[in-house]
C-alpha cells in the first residue's frame, strides 16, 4: 500500500480508510460482527499512535461505523483536529449471526462460518447473519450516494470501519472478486490509500 501523502495537490482528491483499534475480542480471536465492543487499552493506544502518525495528512470529512470500536477509533486518531465525523449505519461491520462470539471459530471442525473466511464466493449466510450481496449493496450504497459525490468535489475523505466491512470497500474502489476478499489484509489502524 502505498504511503499517504503529506500535502494536497491542488485538484488532487484522496480516499483512505482504516480499521479499529484491537478490542478484548480480536485479541482472544473471537467474532465481533454487530458486537457492540470497546476498545481497549492497547487499541486506544495505537488510535493515539496513528493519530500523530498521519496528521500532515489532509482529510475534509470522516465517515464512521457506529459501532464503539470505530467510533472510539474515529475520535482519538482525529483528536485536536477540525475534521467533522459522521456516522452512517451502512458501515456497521457484517453480521455473523448466532456465530458473534464464538472464539477459534476456524478450529472448530465444519464450523459453517468458516466458509466466509476460507471461501467467500462459496458461502452462504449463517442463521441471523448477513451474506456478501447485503454488504456489498448497503456498501455499495453508501459509496455511490456519499463518497463519490465528494470525491468529485476533490474531498479527502475518511472511512473508519470494520474488517469485514472495510474489505467490501477496497474490493469495490478497486476492482477485487468475491474470491479474493480478504486479500486486503486490513490491519488495525493502518491507513489505506484507496483513490
Amino acid at each position: 500500500n502505498e504511503r499517504p501523502e503529506k500535502k494536497k495537490v491542488i485538484g488532487d482528491k484522496m480516499l483512505y480508510i482504516m480499521r479499529h483499534g484491537k478490542t478484548d475480542w480480536n485479541a482472544i480471536h473471537k467474532l465481533q460482527g454487530r458486537t457492540d465492543i470497546p476498545l481497549n487499552d492497547e487499541g486506544r493506544e495505537m488510535a493515539k499512535a496513528a493519530g500523530s502518525k498521519y496528521q500532515d495528512v489532509h482529510l475534509d470529512i470522516c465517515f464512521c461505523s457506529p459501532l464503539i470500536r470505530a467510533r472510539e477509533t474515529a475520535q482519538l486518531v482525529l483528536a485536536g483536529r477540525d475534521v467533522p465525523v459522521v456516522y452512517d449505519e451502512r458501515l456497521l461491520e457484517m453480521s455473523f449471526g448466532i456465530y458473534e462470539g464464538t472464539e477459534n471459530s476456524l478450529q472448530i471442525p465444519n464450523c459453517p462460518i468458516n466458509v466466509c473466511f476460507q471461501n467467500p464466493s462459496q458461502y452462504m449466510p449463517v442463521e441471523g447473519g448477513e451474506g456478501f450481496d447485503e454488504l456489498f449493496a448497503r456498501t455499495g450504497s453508501f459509496l455511490k450516494e456519499m463518497v463519490d459525490p465528494l470525491l468529485k468535489e476533490n474531498k479527502d475523505i475518511l472511512i473508519v470501519g470494520h474488517g469485514a466491512m472495510n474489505s467490501s470497500i477496497v474490493c469495490q474502489v478497486r476492482g477485487i472478486p468475491l474470491h479474493r476478499f480478504w486479500e486486503a489484509g486490513i490491519e488495525n489502524c493502518k491507513l489505506i490509500r484507496l483513490v
